[in-house]
């Protein structure tokens, strides 16, 4: 990583409103915007249904031929596989569980860390995902986590989908979300988990507009010290 580059590190569970505040802090800073989450659901999605049950040949083959790359800043920063945008489908919760089945295996999260410190080479970024600040950029000038209860994270959710004009039940959303929790935090691979220096937000009952005030704070006394 270049000594110019700034890196920030929004980690937490899925629902808990990461993606919202990660492009409203790198707006605000007038830096890229990395959604890790959005590339292990692109991987899984380009490879398929089933594919982390594949044998590593066929698995690092695979992933072989996908490359990722970002271009644009703040809100208009974009995630691009293989020049293309990725594929609407990523969002939807199918793609989200097969996510989580592919981001248990150790293949894919040293090629997915690889693309990620990648893109963080040569360019300031604010970067949200699972292990941004304990795994991926452990020097990262800035680390938060964001937390949230699974109760909180399920309304959010069904919510964001009823607004979409999508079907969606309350129960199976808390179902899913419990069930990746599980998956996101036991996995023995790079667990879901706050880094040790990280700045922990509960953001229960807590408006998007005061957990960011509190994390642009947070990186303005980082920046005086």
């Amino acid at each position: 990583m270049s000594e110019k580059c700034r890196i920030v590190t929004l980690d937490g569970p899925a629902g808990v409103g990461k993606t919202t505040l990660a492009k409203r802090v790198a707006q605000a800073m007038g830096v890229a915007y990395l959604d890790t989450g959005a590339m292990f659901r692109g991987v899984a999605w380009t490879l398929g249904e089933g594919s982390w049950e594949w044998d590593e040949e066929r698995l690092s083959a695979g992933l072989c031929d996908l490359d990722f790359s970002l271009q644009g800043q703040g809100m208009d920063s974009e995630l691009l596989l293989n020049g293309e945008p990725l594929d609407p489908a990523i969002r939807t919760e199918k793609a989200g569980l097969w996510a989580s089945n592919i981001a248990t295996l150790g293949t894919v999260r040293a090629f997915l860390k690889q693309a990620q410190q990648a893109i963080g080479r040569d360019v300031s970024l604010v970067a949200e995902g699972r292990d941004m600040g304990t795994v991926v950029f452990p020097d990262a000038t800035d680390k938060f986590f964001l937390d949230a209860s699974v109760e909180e994270r399920a309304r959010r959710r069904y919510l964001q989908l009823q607004g979409l004009g999508e079907n969606a039940d309350l129960d199976e959303i808390s179902l899913q979300i419990k069930i990746r929790d599980a998956q996101d935090r036991n996995r023995p691979i790079a667990p879901l988990r706050a880094a040790d220096d990280a700045v922990t937000v509960d953001t229960t009952g807590i408006g998007v507009d005061e957990v960011f005030s509190r994390i642009m704070e947070q990186i303005r006394k980082n920046e005086a010290q």
